[in-house]
């Protein structure tokens, strides 16, 4: 993918488990964690203010 991104750069703090998972999961599909990380917030619903 070669776009031009406007970036902001954000910190996680992932608890040990969570942080095991997710490389686990890059290293079986060879993807990096960014990727991953941006393919499920792209995935959150999206729904306007005063909708549950």
């Amino acid at each position: 993918m070669n776009k031009k991104w406007a970036v902001k750069r954000i910190t996680v703090n992932l608890a040990s488990n969570e942080a095991s998972k997710l490389e686990k999961y890059c290293d079986q599909t060879g993807r990096a964690a960014t990727d991953v990380i941006r393919e499920l917030i792209r995935a959150l619903p999206m729904t306007r203010p005063g909708q549950n």
